[in-house]
This record gives C-alpha cells, sequence and structure tokens, in this order.
C-alpha cells in the first residue's frame, strides 16, 4: 500500500535497491551516451525523491550517476529523465528538487516530471509514436510500484518492442500472497502478468513452489513480450522476502552488468540488515556456451 505522506521512512531493501540501480548506470550512461543521438531515463514511479531522513530518491540518483560521472564528457547524446509520479504532491516535491540540482544539469540533459500515472503516460507516448511511424529512443525504464496495479504487461511489452529499451521491474510478490482474496485483485494481476494462467498458482499449497511459479510465468511473459534475456534476484530483510526485481532486456552484456550490480557485499548487507539473492539467468558465459557447436565463426556478443 502506498504511503500516505509525500515523504516516508528508507527502508534497508530500498536502499539496497538503490544501490543495484547506481551501479547500473555508471556502465549504461557512458555506453549508451556515447553513441546514440538520445537516450531516455524513464522512472515510472518517481514518487518525491526523498525520505523522512533526507535520504535521495531514485530520480536524483540517477541524475547523480551522470553529474558525477568521470567520464561525462564521452556522454555526447541528448540525456533525456523523463520522471512520472501520479501523486501531486509528490510530483510536486520531486520538480523542486530536480529545479534546484547543484550543480545544474548540462546542456544536453534535461529533466521532465510528469504528474501523471505510468500506464496512461507511457500508452500516450507510445500511441504518438506509432501514429508518426517512430520508435522509442533507447531507454532504461524503472516500473517500482507499491503494489501490482497500474504495470500492465502489455505496456512492458510495447516497450520492449524497441531494440535497445531495458525494463527494471519490481515485482510484488509478498502482495499477491497478501490480497489474493481481495475481490479486485484478479483483474490486477490479469494485467499485470498479461494472462489469467497466474490463477492456475494459487492452487499450489507449497509455498516455494508457488512462488517460483509466479517467477516463472513473469519471466515468460517478459520473454513473449520481447525481452531477450531476463535476470531476476531477490530482496530479504532478514528472513522475510520482501519482493523480487526483474530486468529484461536486448543485450546478453547488460545482462551480465546487471548480475555484476546486483551483488551486495556482505559486510553491507549486515550493517543494513538486507540481503539479495541473484537467481540464475541469462549470461553471457551461459549463452556463449549454448551456441558453441552451433556456429563457432561468431564468438561476439552484443553490445549495450
Amino acid at each position: 500500500m502506498s504511503p500516505k505522506n509525500p515523504l516516508w521512512k528508507l527502508e534497508p531493501h530500498t536502499l539496497g535497491k538503490h544501490l543495484v540501480l547506481r551501479r547500473y548506470l555508471d556502465a549504461w550512461f557512458p555506453i549508451m551516451g556515447s553513441w546514440n543521438g538520445r537516450i531516455l531515463f524513464i522512472d515510472g514511479f518517481a514518487g518525491p525523491d526523498e525520505y523522512e531522513g533526507g535520504e535521495e530518491g531514485s530520480p536524483i540518483i540517477a541524475l547523480k550517476s551522470l553529474l558525477e560521472h568521470r567520464a561525462r564528457r564521452m556522454i555526447s547524446a541528448e540525456v533525456w529523465f523523463i520522471l512520472i509520479e501520479k501523486e501531486k504532491d509528490r510530483a510536486g516535491h520531486l520538480e523542486v528538487l530536480v529545479n534546484n540540482l547543484n550543480p545544474p544539469l548540462p546542456s544536453n540533459c534535461k529533466a521532465i516530471v510528469l504528474n501523471s500515472a505510468f500506464d496512461h503516460t507511457l500508452t500516450r507516448a507510445l500511441d504518438q509514436l506509432d501514429a508518426q511511424a517512430k520508435k522509442l529512443a533507447p531507454c532504461f525504464v524503472m516500473v517500482d510500484p507499491f503494489g501490482v496495479s497500474d504495470t500492465p504487461m502489455e505496456v512492458i511489452g510495447r516497450i520492449l518492442r524497441n531494440p535497445r529499451s531495458e525494463v527494471y521491474v519490481s515485482f510484488m510478490y509478498e502482495f499477491i500472497n497478501r490480497f489474493k482474496e481481495t475481490p479486485e485483485f484478479p483483474r490486477h494481476l490479469d494485467r499485470l502478468f498479461g494472462t489469467a494462467v497466474w490463477r492456475d498458482g494459487m492452487e499450489i499449497k507449497d509455498q516455494e513452489d508457488r512462488k517460483q511459479f509466479f517467477y516463472d510465468l513473469y519471466e515468460s511473459q517478459l520473454r513473449s513480450a520481447g525481452a531477450e534475456y531476463v535476470v531476476h534476484f531477490e530482496m530479504y530483510e532478514g528472513q522475510r522476502l520482501v519482493y523480487a526485481i526483474f530486468f529484461g532486456t536486448h543485450s546478453l552484456k547488460g545482462c551480465d552488468r546487471m548480475k555484476q550490480g546486483s551483488t551486495l557485499r556482505t559486510a553491507w548487507a549486515r550493517l543494513w540488515g538486507v540481503g539479495l539473492r541473484t537467481i540464475e539467468g541469462d549470461t553471457a558465459s551461459a549463452v556463449q556456451r549454448q551456441r558453441v557447436g552451433q556456429n563457432r565463426g561468431d564468438k561476439r556478443l552484443r553490445s549495450f
């Protein structure tokens, strides 16, 4: 459930998620920004960009990844930060923080705060691009909702149809377990998965088997929607699973970078009481092994 106050306490698992995000963007910006005309960072649930203790949210983390990057001069592309937040007070707070950035954004960058819903905003933008027979610019799309509504697979799939798009999705498995008997929940899950097959998982008694069913289904739907490679990892507080992060991409190198970024140091994890478990997914080495014998003459891997 979304917090009622504009600002709320930063939870350890959120800090872990932000650390993974920063590590990945530190690699993504110079690679994508050095050979594309325009790139996009889209935060679909941007929030107020600040927590009760003054800690920074994902929009400022992304902005600072660019501003503080030692290879910033290599980033010649236009970089657009599209920050979407449907709650008016949070969007207003976010806009103030973005406008007061110090140092300000360089001339090739712009940050746009939209007081709107993620699914409606992306649908509208993608409809306009389709009408003009254009494609979405290379993008990293962060989809980090408080629950399971407003994140339909239809929209995720439309993003992934663009060849240099990536999605970083918080899969709120705990919400599925907690609210599965709520009357309005089925329609949200139909949209989340893009299918009604999830209902079969509700019949599974073993908790681990049921969780794996939902993970496998969501990964399968991401692949069907267009993701060539998928990796996911789980965020824990103590022994409690909070949620999983699914990363879908067209880039094998991007998949490896995400797996590297999702490795938290043991000391850091103990300090904050958060655990991160990377689940086996696509990696460059695994896919390369599969291709040996199929085409020995092609040893190249995709770049971002």
